[in-house]
This record gives C-alpha cells, sequence and structure tokens, in this order.
C-alpha cells in the first residue's frame, strides 16, 4: 500500500488473527493473503472434503490476487455433513431454550472481541470497506444476542376444551436446515439464518458462496469454541452442484436461500420435490421516492445509502430514485457532488468508503449495463468508468467508479433490471398517484423508500407500495430485531424478528380428553 504507516490498526491485529488461524498468513499491506487450510467444517474441525471435485479460485477483489483454491463437496462430502448434523441434533434438540441461549451468547461475544479480525478477513475477501466490514460483524452478533434472548421464551400454548378436556401446542424444531449464501455479506448472512435456526432447536449445514468462502468457515469454530454440539453448523464449499446434493437430500427438512431469482426459482423447484420448506431472499430494483417537501440534505444522504454500500452489491438497494419534478436539478446536483467525493481506494485503508467489486466477469457486467444505458438515451452525470488506482499492487482489482445516470425513462434496461453495482438512475415525477404507480411497475418487491416531511403521506405512501420491506426518511437500515423479506419475485419468508421463528419451526398440536370417547358407531 501506498502509505504502510496509515494501517497501523490493522498492523496491530495481525499477530492475534495469525494465532487464531494459523491457516492466515498476512502482512500489514494489502495483497499477501494467503490460506492454505480446508475450508469445508465438518463435526467440529476444518476438512477437506472426501470427494472434492474442481478447485475454484478464490480472488481478494481489491488486488485480482487469488488467495486459496476452494474444492467443491460431492455429494458424499454433502452427506456426510447433513448425517453430522442430524447426529448434532438429536442433542441440541433436546436442550432447553435457556440452555441454547448461554451458548448463543457466548458465540456472539467471541464474534464481538474478535470483531477487528473477522472484518479485516471479510474485506480481503469480499472487497467492500473495512469501515462497512465492521458494521456487517456487529450486525452479526447481534443477531445472534438477539434469538439468544427468544430461544428461552419459546413456547406453544394451553387451549381449554369443554368439560375438562384441553389442548395445547408445542412449537418444535424442523431438523437439519440448509442455509446457502450470498457473497456481498458472507459473515452477517450466514448468522442471519444460523441464529434463528439455533435458537429453535435446529442443525444447519451451510453453503457460502464460491466467491467468499473464507468467513463462514471462522463463524464455525466460534460455534465449536462456544460449546454448540459437535457437527451442529458444518460448512461445504461448492457452486451450483453442490447446492443441488443439499436442495435433494432426504434428512435436509428446510432451505433458506439468498441469491438471485434464477437460482432461487431452482432452489424451489428441487424442494418441491421433497415438499421441502423455502425462505427465499431475492433480488430487487426498490424505488425511492424523494417528495419536494422532504429535507434535501437528508434525502441526498438516503440515496447514497440506498446505492452505494457494499460498491451498490446490495438486493435491497434503492436504484430507482424517482425525485419529484420541482427538486430535480437541486437534487441532481447536489447527488452528484456527493457522489464524485466518495473516496474509492484499498478497502483496508481506514478513510476508503468504497472499495472493490466482487470480480472481473461483475465487473464486467455493471460497466455493461451502464453501456446499454447510454445507448437507450440515458446520459451519464458523473462516474460509470474504471477507477485506476495509483497503488501498482491495486491495479489489477475491480473497480469503478459510482455512477449516476440522469434523463432515464421506465422502460430503460438500467432501470427495469438489477444492476447489483453502484448505478443509480434518476426520474423524475409530478404527482403521488402516478409515482406510486410506477414504482409498484416491477416484478421485484423487496424494497421502498419515502423521503418528505408530510407523515401522512410517508405512511400513506409505503402503504401503497408492493415491498416487503419500506423506509421512511431512511434508508437501508436493518435492525434485526425487525423482520427482512420481500414481496412478488423478490421472494417469500422472512429472516430477523420474531417473524423468523415461524420459519425455522414447526407445530404440534395435542387434544387431551379427559372424560370417556364417545363413539358414533
Amino acid at each position: 500500500c501506498s502509505h504502510p504507516s496509515s494501517r497501523a490498526a490493522v498492523a496491530l491485529l495481525l499477530p492475534r488473527l495469525c494465532s487464531f488461524r494459523p491457516s492466515l498468513a498476512m502482512s500489514s499491506v494489502t495483497g499477501t493473503v494467503t490460506i492454505q487450510q480446508p475450508l469445508n467444517y465438518r463435526a467440529g474441525g476444518r476438512v477437506q472434503p472426501v470427494d472434492g471435485g474442481q478447485a475454484e479460485e478464490v480472488y481478494e477483489p481489491a488486488t485480482g490476487r487469488v488467495i486459496c483454491k476452494v474444492l467443491c463437496s460431492g455429494q458424499k462430502e454433502v452427506d456426510l455433513a447433513v448425517q453430522s448434523a442430524k447426529a448434532a441434533f438429536k442433542i441440541w434438540s433436546q436442550m432447553s431454550g435457556m440452555e441454547r441461549s448461554r451458548v448463543l451468547l457466548e458465540a456472539a461475544r467471541i464474534i464481538r472481541e474478535q470483531r477487528e479480525e473477522i472484518a479485516t478477513m471479510e474485506t480481503i475477501n469480499n472487497g467492500k470497506s473495512i469501515f462497512e466490514a465492521r458494521v456487517d460483524i456487529d450486525i452479526s452478533w447481534q443477531c445472534l444476542e438477539y434469538y439468544a434472548g427468544l430461544a428461552g421464551s419459546l413456547a406453544g400454548e394451553h387451549i381449554q376444551l369443554p368439560g375438562g378436556s384441553f389442548g395445547y401446542t408445542r412449537r418444535e424444531p424442523l431438523g437439519v436446515c440448509v442455509g446457502i449464501g450470498a457473497w456481498n455479506y458472507p459473515f452477517q448472512i450466514a448468522c442471519w439464518k444460523s441464529a434463528p435456526a439455533l435458537a429453535c432447536g435446529n442443525a444447519m449445514v451451510f453453503k457460502p458462496s464460491p466467491f467468499t468462502p473464507v468467513s463462514v468457515v471462522r463463524l464455525a469454530e466460534i460455534f465449536t469454541e462456544a460449546s454448540v454440539p459437535k457437527g451442529l453448523f458444518n460448512v461445504v464449499q461448492g457452486g451450483a452442484a453442490t447446492g443441488q446434493f443439499l436442495c435433494h437430500h432426504p434428512d435436509v427438512a428446510k432451505i433458506s436461500f439468498t441469491g438471485s431469482v434464477p437460482t432461487g426459482i431452482k432452489i424451489m423447484e428441487m424442494a418441491a420435490k421433497g415438499i421441502k420448506p423455502v425462505t427465499l431472499e431475492l433480488g430487487g430494483k426498490s424505488p425511492l421516492i424523494i417528495f419536494s417537501d422532504c429535507s434535501l440534505e437528508n434525502a441526498v444522504n438516503g440515496a447514497l445509502m440506498a446505492n452505494f454500500l457494499t460498491q451498490g452489491e446490495v438486493c435491497c438497494n434503492g436504484t430507482r430514485v424517482f425525485v419529484e419534478r420541482k427538486i430535480l436539478d437541486a437534487f441532481t446536483k447536489e447527488v452528484v457532488k456527493r457522489t464524485q467525493k466518495i473516496k474509492i481506494g484499498d478497502p483496508l485503508l481506514e478513510d476508503t468508503r468504497m472499495g472493490a467489486l466482487i470480480n472481473r466477469p461483475h465487473l464486467d457486467r455493471v460497466q455493461g449495463f451502464i453501456k446499454q444505458a447510454k445507448e437507450q438515451g440515458a446520459e451519464v452525470l458523473c462516474g460509470g468508468d474504471l477507477w485506476v488506482p495509483d497503488d501498482p499492487k491495486l491495479k489489477n482489482g475491480y473497480y469503478m467508479r459510482p455512477c449516476v445516470l440522469g434523463n432515464c425513462t421506465d422502460d430503460m434496461t438500467c432501470v427495469k433490471e438489477e444492476i447489483f453495482g453502484p448505478v443509480m438512475s434518476i426520474l423524475p415525477f409530478d404527482t403521488e398517484e402516478e409515482v406510486v404507480e410506477r414504482a409498484n411497475n416491477t416484478k421485484f418487491g423487496l424494497a421502498g423508500g419515502v423521503f418528505t416531511r408530510d407523515i401522512q403521506k410517508a405512511h400513506r405512501v409505503v402503504a401503497a407500495l408492493k415491498a416487503g420491506m419500506c423506509f421512511i426518511n431512511n434508508y437501508n437500515i436493518s435492525p434485526v430485531e425487525l423482520p427482512f423479506g420481500g414481496y412478488k419475485a423478490s421472494g417469500f419468508g422472512r429472516e430477523n424478528g420474531r417473524a423468523a421463528i415461524e420459519y425455522y419451526s414447526q407445530l404440534k398440536t395435542v387434544c387431551v380428553e379427559m372424560g370417556d370417547v364417545e363413539s358414533v358407531f
């Protein structure tokens, strides 16, 4: 890096990081990490898959370097992981909610204690700024704490029936659940799925994205250190084939997937053959509606948060920014000015606010959307081109300047399709009724946002939006206490909040007759 002295904070944590993980050899300079230990985790330890297939290269987005190769798990390894989880489930499911709570609290404590190490690992493998990665890790331990708090309160109900008879319900775990994660929030998504699953008494086999296989293995080790039964949380690595083995496995009780709509459709089809319940958190093309009576500065901040976190690689981003025409020029001018000031660079530097996109093919895909937008008549108001770093170590990284598109119309590809990159499309509107209709004119329904000082209008508009997660005068705030999930093609089921408990448990009804049975025969 150009200024090693600015990396003092990272350098301080390195001895601890290496002591925890002897497989991680790194200096205080980006571009030196190599990972040699196995990235599968089964029965309480790292293992190589017994039938590992092709080796996939794993990159450091900031530099384009290969940091490791990961072996894809075959059918035998998947079966071993599921059987290991099944054995651990027998122990874990018989523990009380309070006993499970204590284990989850201990895991949360370890994550909190190792926040800097885990965030650094996440930044190296994902490319997001260390500033953001720390927030992700904080949300992760908060998620475990939240479900630890709920674990001891999970209960059924007692129902009085005539003649002294009664019934009651039991809330029971499902069994071995499968979590399939995405590459934009690797560690956080694994916590979002595992925390409610384990709180309810389930076991989990988790498959991270093959692009970001590293940090989830650390979560598995933390669960083991927190004293879960060995095998309760296993990790298998791989791509589509490994995912298919998981979805078709007869001992898998439930599948929770975060990712693209096409993959979600395939997972739903596979789950249907085994009548397995699924939670799908899929893509989005969410509307952000800026009314003229808003606080302009707050709305601009909201638009930046809605478009440029994690290099724009966020499913619920508000990338269709509808701006009331009377403030269109003022809003656009301010957004462009602020976007141009976003600090791009080495994601491990403290002042970096935008790191590298996940890989070269994805960067090329985002660039293709911008090229097509220009061909369809959109105007690039700023950014959209590749960012070339001064530091030679970063020259092969996957960087681009955040882009704002003007002169957009609803029929353009950049307005209809999920780009999953730092690209904001600005669209003018005139009336509330018009903008609500246009906002809902999409196959997606993950999120939506409104900026206005008129609180009645704000609630009226979000009530009319066909989206699962709505924001008023903020955006991309996801407290673990609130359910998260979409409408329409953005999926179904919910993560976070009490709602997730419903998707990781099942209800048994017991009817007790206190008198003699009256037969009709």
